[in-house]
């Protein structure tokens, strides 16, 4: 049985447990963790290297799990090929906001502690969630907020479970934590990093459902983001107000979550210090507002919360615009995929091009290496280029063209190993060995 894509975010936990059975021959065909022993070259009838270059009819050879060689396609293919046919051939997206410990529980609600669910059942659906990421295309991922997603990090990354790439804050920061003085902040980092953190996440304003107001003063973010800086870390900041977002500029933090009250002002100070800036344009607000009663009840999901959001969209959408037309602004690419969104990232995509009007290809773009360097992973993600990851992925169509086609993803390799691949050509001698 092949379940489809669009099926798996939708699991509840108990659910995906009742399928674990169906699925993995589904996702293990062979069962290899590690990449190819041979090169294997992958032709394919266009190719968007994630830096805005388009290139036509061109074979990508990988060998031990990186990119070795690009060049035109010519002549037969070596036994254990893979022919792409006219599928366009691109870097695996990078989704720079989601929360991979989220998920909806199978009483049709968000997981929330002492819901009933137990560690194990929790296991499986955040590993669910890893499968329908990858499985959408989106082979690295950074999932800020949660302490547990470090065993899900850690199970991907020695090839127990498939999933993408994670790294994780392990947890969050905010005005209140550890009293708030600028010392107990850098101690709290200095735990993060003790933790074995990959970024920093500080909440420097409210919920869009509270109203977005600043939180932290400019002296607690400056200590925050300092620290995380003399730690080698990057710092993400959640801030919805303009005040908020321009104190994460002046304070030297890495980059900015939301923006939705991002003013030129804003901008300008992105611009200035050179800030990345990733708000939202739809997929998180919609998934809350088209499915309620999964969240309804529980904090400040109430109505209330609810119409502020409704109120959010379309100065999200717009927000889109205003960032992608800012000379020099680095707009990256972040969904806040939650519970129930997780597979559906590349809906941001889409609303990214059709509703904020940003073109298309900057759109991949962001979503490709300017997101690699976000993470400051541009020499190992991000683009199809010699000497980089085998992070690659094919879309049935070209998104950059028609972006819709990033939702149409069947084909999917992570560090050479292929997880994906719809209505596969292999040449003759198709080997198993790196195909799961």
């Amino acid at each position: 049985m092949r379940l489809p894509a669009r099926l798996l975010p939708r699991l509840s936990a108990r659910g995906l447990l009742a399928l674990l059975g169906t699925v993995a021959p589904v996702a293990s065909v062979g069962a290899q963790s590690a990449p190819s022993a041979a090169p294997v070259v992958l032709r394919a009838a266009r190719l968007l290297d994630g830096a805005g270059g388009v290139l036509l009819n061109q074979d990508v050879v990988v060998d031990n799990g990186r990119i070795v060689a690009i060049r035109p396609a010519r002549g037969p293919l070596p036994a254990g090929s893979v022919d792409l046919g006219a599928r366009t051939l691109l870097p695996g997206f990078i989704d720079t906001h989601v929360h991979m410990g989220w998920y909806i529980t199978g009483h049709d609600r968000m997981h929330t502690d002492g819901d009933g669910d137990t560690p194990a059942v929790s296991a499986m659906a955040h590993a669910g969630n890893a499968w329908a990421t990858l499985h959408a295309g989106f082979t690295t991922v950074q999932s800020i907020g949660e302490a547990d997603n470090a065993t899900l990090r850690d199970a991907i990354q020695r090839g127990w479970i498939p999933g993408p790439r994670i790294l994780t804050s392990l947890g969050s920061l905010n005005e209140r934590t550890r009293g708030g003085s600028p010392d107990s902040l850098r101690a709290v980092v200095r735990r993060f990093k003790q933790q074995g953190a990959d970024v920093i996440k500080i909440f420097a304003s409210k919920s869009i459902r509270d109203g977005g107001e600043a939180t932290m003063t400019p002296e607690q973010l400056q200590a925050a983001c300092g620290e995380s800086t003399a730690q080698g870390l990057r710092s993400v900041v959640h801030a919805h107000s303009a005040d908020a977002a321009q104190r994460a500029a002046r304070a030297g933090c890495t980059q900015v979550e939301h923006g939705v009250f991002a003013d030129d002002a804003t901008r300008s100070a992105f611009v200035q210090h050179g800030t990345f800036f990733d708000p939202q344009c739809g997929l998180v607000f919609r998934n809350y507002l088209d499915h309620k009663p999964w969240f309804e009840g529980i904090g400040n999901y109430n109505a209330a919360g609810f119409a502020s959001m409704e109120q959010a969209l379309p100065l999200a959408e717009a927000g889109i615009g205003l960032a992608s037309r800012t000379k020099g602004l680095k707009l990256v690419f972040g969904t806040d995929a939650v519970a129930g969104a997780h597979g559906r990232n590349a809906e941001e995509l889409v609303c990214r091009v059709r509703r904020g009007g940003q073109n298309a290809m900057d759109a991949i773009v962001s979503a490709t290496s300017r997101a690699a360097e976000s993470l400051r992973l541009e020499r190992e993600i991000g683009r199809v280029a010699v000497g980089l990851s085998a992070d690659l992925i094919a879309t049935d169509g070209d998104p950059s063209q028609e972006i819709e086609a990033s939702q149409r993803v069947s084909f999917v390799m992570r560090t050479g190993t292929i997880y994906r691949n719809d209505g596969a050509r292999f040449t003759a001698g198709r080997r198993n060995r790196g195909v799961r």
